[in-house]
This record gives C-alpha cells, structure tokens and sequence, in this order.
C-alpha cells in the first residue's frame, strides 16, 4: 500500500521546501521502495511505493499521461483484462495499473473511475483547466485525506502531515468521536474540523474558486438475478467468490491470511488454496496465521482452525492469547495506563484502543511478516454481511413479504419460521412491521458494552444522537428491497470499519477484504433473501455452495458463542484515581463527558460495581488522546474556563484512597 501527498498552492506560490522535506520523512517509512517528487509552478506532489506486485515494480510515479495529467495512484486493478481489452490501441498485457487508469482517464474522464474495479485511491492534477481529482473505490478500502482554505488544497494517505505541519490548531470533530465511542465513525469523517476523508464511491473536484464532493458510483437496487434451482445459485456464488480471491492472491511475494477457525476466514484460506493448486493464482504461496485462547473453551478455536491446517496439509504461525494474556488486555497501572498510552508515540493521529499492546505482541507479529516478507494479509473481517452469518432471523424476508405485497407466501414463511424457531408467529410479525415505523438503534452483532454511556454529557448526546446509535436507520416501504437496504446499511458499517482501520508504520502490510469485493456484494444484494439465509439456517447458500472445499467441521459448527461479561474480574484492574486523572478532565471541558457523571462511574468501578466496561475504557483512552493532542500543541482547547469540581465529604470517603485527588487539588 503506497502512501502519496499532495499540495497545490491557488497563487502559484512554491511550498516551503522545508515542510515538504519533512512531509517526506514521516512518508518514507510507509514507502520503503521509493521516493519520487513532482514540481510544477505552486503544485507538489510526492509518491512513496510500496511494491505488491510485479506490475507495480514497473511504475515511475506521479505518471503523466499523454495529455499532461499528473496521476498519482496507489491501488490494486482487479479488472486489468477487461479495461486492456477495450483501450487495446494505447496498452498491453504488460501494462501497469497506473497507465492503465491513464488512459482509462484520457479517453472517459471522470466517468472512468466508475470502470475501476479494485482497491484503489488516486489523485489527478490537471494542468490545462487547473484542477485537482482526489477519488477513491467504492467500497473505501484505501486512505485519502484533504484539507482546503481559499489559499490551498493538501491531500495525503496519512493524517500526520495533515495536522503535525499545518501550522494552526484543531477543533475535534464531535461526530467523529460520537461515532468512535459507541461503535465507528462515517466514513468521510476525522477526527479534525477542517480535514476530511475522501468518501467511498466518490471524488472530490478542486478548483482554485471552488470544490464539490460528487458520487460517481452506487449499488444498483434495482438489479436481480433470479435462478430456477439452488444449485445454479450455489455454481454462482463459487465463482464471484473464487474471483474475489484470485484478485486478492495478486502478488509475487508469498501471501499470509488470517485463519481464526471461523468459517469466514476458513473459507478464504480453503478456496485460496483451491485456486493455488489449479494454477490460478499469481502468489506462489498462502501461509496463515492465527490467533486463539487456550485458556478459555469459549474463545479456542484450535480445533477448527487445526482441522484447516490438515487439509491443507501444512500448519501456520500460531499466536496463543491464554498463554500470555495480558498481551491481549490494555492494563491500567501505575506503570502503563490508559492516561499514558499515547506517551513516546509521536502523533497519534486517530484515537485507538490498541496502542498499549505489549511489545512482546507486536513483535511476535513483526517476526511474522518479517519471516517471509510477507507484505500482503488477507482479512476474513466483514464476511458476516454478505453472507447471511448473523443469528438467522426472518425480519428481512418477511419485510420483502410485506413490500411486495405477497400474503399467501408471507403467511407460509411465517408459519415455517416460527416451528423452526419456537416463537409465536405475532411477535415474528410485529418485529418485521416495526421495521417500517421506527429505526433501528442497534446494529447486528454490536457489543452490548459498547452503549450510551450515563457520563456522555446531554447535550453531546442530543447534538449526535446518530452516531451514538451506530446511525439508526429506517426501512422503506417503497423503493428497493427492505433485505437489500437492510444489505446497504451493513455495508456502511464496513466502510466506517476500513476506514477507520489506519496505517501502521511499525506493522506495514496491505490488507486485502475478500468480502468486500465489489462483484461479491452486488450478487449479495441481487439474490432472493431466501437464499442466502434458509428457515432458521444461517449462510444457507454458502454453506451448500463451499461443501467439499471447507472442512465439514468448520461449515456445520454453530456460531462462535460471544463470552459473558466478566464485570468482576475486569474490575479488578486498578482504574486510574482522581489524584492522576487531576481535578479537570479535557474531556469535560469539551462537553462530552459530564465529570460528575464520570466520576461516579469511576467510583463505581473502584467498588466492582457494574459499570459499561468497554465504553469506560474508550472513555478514559479518549482522554489520554486529547491530552496527547493537547501536548503535541495541535488541539484548539475552550477558551471559557470550567469551574472547578468540588467533592462533599461522603462522596471522598466512598472513593479508594488510591483514587482520590491530591490534597493540593481538593
């Protein structure tokens, strides 16, 4: 995954070489097979590579086309074949990507961007009309930031030239934070009012006298595919399922893939493998990794993820949780805790609740991709979505039912679903009904831990309801398919999840989403419900289409258990005390916590009493981010003071000592 930045100044104005010489030593690491620059009158532009393919190893980047565009291109063409075929006069089998986006782009335009099948960002600079294009797939799988004031417009692949060299400070964006508290944010979001994210399916149009952000491609909700028999729908899903694949096993390096023993992940590595042993695959090999818990029987998955290796015939690196465990929890401690997880990070340019994994963790994984250069994961993440993985529920189909009017067959799946399930038909019912009158305000599978935490401060809770709510949505009664809008506002959620899912410097290695391939979703989306989720029977047609690839261990075993909360155990970290967190929490004075809210939830987890664990956590993280950005001098703070806490005697005395202010702050 190359990295590129951009910045073109309106009055023709050279960039300071001194902040364009330190923008390249933040990109080089991300970048390690080469640097190139582009200069022209006010514009720069500048292009690390990180080679993933024996065609990348060939491009010469920024490229300018025949015309004079300057095209920086960081991605993955999956249909190189069909767009070669059809510009056959200007390219060759032979041909790079980039050019061949070049002369996709010469001879189309902008309209070309909708033909670019892939993961993929890109920007354009236009030197005739003076304009710039910054544009990404649709889907969202690849990073592209901008920021623009009426002097200049900055792009980057990462956030922290964005912010470190800016010059100015930041206000935070609330949604952005409302949306990381509870679950992701949206997709054309940052966490900095004035930056903001290239959203999926669209680009951006800059000018020197305007910009518009224009959607160049959405999902057809119209189409459908419709089949006499099941085996020509399970013959179908092999193939748009073995394409997703083989575009993902483009490299000339070995390829590593997650395996955790779920059929997701399973299924990628078995068809993978598949595809190797036909010769259809240019990676000359798959190996995996995994990860699993020896210590708890809820969350090993050893034995699935074995019977894989021995079909295969060949075992993967293995990463035992139970064995280290504290490698997989964030402590809070004196020594290391969530206040101090930021510190010696440099910029921490999006709040994660990952930064304090140990050492030890991240250099096992290190050792990993290291072993065999592996640049190239595969991520079964999102497989869920497309396939009918939740809990099976009748709601969608029964929706599509009632949208289209079809009593007769809505009463016969009703009846069949409520024997299958045990319930009364009623409430089946009223479930699928109440879609049409009120949205949702939970999403499949969300953590229950993950909620409206009692401390968000009210009116940060009216101002972003939405994103605190996973962006609750209603079903239609007309227009498409209730499933195929219920199928839309899943993928949503995936491109919050990608994008939200950032470089890493330490860990650089290109993340390639079989589920989220474009072809994948569009078959998802254009075929019976019924189809891909039977009565009572999740990933109906996967399941039926993948036998004698997977192992049957794998397709027949029941969904993974979520383990119960272990309120009790987890409360036994020592929480951070009033005396470190200090008598002013950043947080509140942005008004999005309410202190005396929080400190009765901190109270509470001292006590082991029940608390929102897994909010409060992203909570005290969220502090430890602001006052990092705080400390780096990039967080515009308020300018009104807030008043300071004051503590009764009784509410002091209920707090551990180890988690009381400083006489010198009360």
């Amino acid at each position: 995954m190359s990295v590129q930045f951009g910045i073109w100044n309106f009055d023709g104005r050279q960039p300071d070489p001194t902040y364009i010489d330190k923008t390249r030593a933040v990109l080089a690491p991300y970048g390690p097979d080469s640097s190139e620059i582009y200069s022209e009158g006010g514009l720069t532009i500048l292009h690390h590579a990180f080679h993933t393919t024996k065609e990348s190893t060939r491009e010469a980047q920024p490229h300018i086309s025949r015309s004079g565009e300057v095209i920086t291109w960081d991605g993955r063409l999956d249909n190189r074949a069909d767009l070669i075929g059809e510009l056959r006069d200007h390219l060759t089998i032979e041909s790079t990507d980039v050019a061949i986006v070049s002369t996709a782009y010469e001879k189309w335009g902008p309209n070309c961007l909708a033909n670019l099948v892939g993961d993929w960002a890109l920007s354009i600079w236009n030197p005739i009309n003076h304009s710039v294009i910054l544009a990404k797939d649709p889907i969202g799988i690849r990073h592209l930031y901008y920021s623009f004031n009426r002097n200049q417009v900055t792009w980057c692949t990462i956030l922290d030239p964005l912010v470190r060299f800016a010059g100015r400070t930041f206000e935070i964006c609330e949604e952005y934070i409302a949306g990381w508290l509870t679950c992701y944010p949206a997709a054309n979001l940052t966490p900095y009012v004035g930056i903001h994210a290239v959203p999926p399916s669209s680009y951006v149009f800059f000018r020197s006298d305007n910009h518009a952000v224009i959607k160049y491609w959405d999902f057809d909700p119209g189409k459908r595919i419709r089949y006499r028999t099941g085996a020509e729908y399970e013959e179908h899903f092999r193939a748009v399922f073995a394409d997703a694949i083989r575009r993902r096993l483009r490299s000339d390096r070995p390829i590593l893939s997650e395996l955790s023993g779920g059929m997701d992940s399973s299924s990628i590595v078995c068809m993978a493998d598949f595809l190797i042993a036909r010769g259809e695959s240019e990676a000359p090999r798959l190996d995996t990794i995994s990860y699993y818990d020896s210590s708890n029987p809820i969350l090993d998955e050893q034995p699935y993820f074995t019977r894989v290796e021995q079909k295969r015939g060949r075992n993967g690196y293995h990463i035992d949780f139970g064995a280290k465990r504290e490698l997989q929890e964030i402590r809070v401690d004196s020594s290391k805790s969530l206040l101090s997880a930021c510190e010696n990070c440099g910029l921490v340019a999006i709040p994660k609740s990952n930064v304090d994994l140990r050492p030890e963790l991240l250099e096992h994984y290190r050792r990993c991709l290291r072993s065999q250069e592996y640049r190239v994961m595969l991520s079964g993440s999102a497989g869920e979505d497309s396939t009918g993985g939740f809990v099976p529920t009748p709601t969608p189909e029964l929706q599509n039912l009632l949208a289209s009017a079809r009593v007769f067959r809505l009463a016969r799946q009703l009846n069949a679903w409520a024997a299958k399930m045990g319930k009364p038909r009623l409430p089946l019912l009223w479930a699928a009904v109440r879609g049409f009158l009120t949205p949702s305000l939970r999403f499949p599978g969300a953590p229950k831990d993950l909620c409206l935490a009692p401390w968000f401060h009210p009116r940060f809770v009216r101002r972003n309801w939405a994103p605190l709510c996973w962006y609750p949505f209603r079903i239609k009664l007309f227009g498409a398919l209730p499933s195929i809008q219920n199928q839309l506002h899943l993928l949503d959620h995936e491109r919050r999840f990608v994008a939200h899912r950032t470089l890493s410097s330490e860990l650089h290695c290109e993340i390639r989403y079989p589920y989220l391939d474009r072809d994948l979703l569009e078959f998802a989306c254009a075929i019976p419900r019924e189809q891909l989720v039977g009565v009572g029977k999740r990933r109906f047609l996967m399941k039926r289409a993948l036998a004698g690839i997977v192992p049957v261990e794998v397709l027949n075993r029941k969904r993974r258990a979520v383990p119960a909360d272990e309120t009790k155990k987890d409360s036994l970290r020592c929480w951070p005390g009033l005396s470190e967190l200090g008598d002013q929490l950043i947080c509140s004075l942005l008004e999005i916590v309410d202190a005396n809210q929080f400190w009765e939830a901190l109270r509470k987890a001292c006590h082991l009493e029940e608390v929102p664990t897994e909010s409060f956590k992203r909570t005290l993280f969220l502090e430890s981010w602001l006052r990092h950005l705080a400390t780096l001098g990039v967080l515009t703070m308020p300018s009104v003071p807030t008043r300071r806490l004051e503590y009764s005697s009784h509410e002091t005395k209920d707090i551990p000592a180890t988690a009381r202010p400083d006489s010198s702050a009360s």
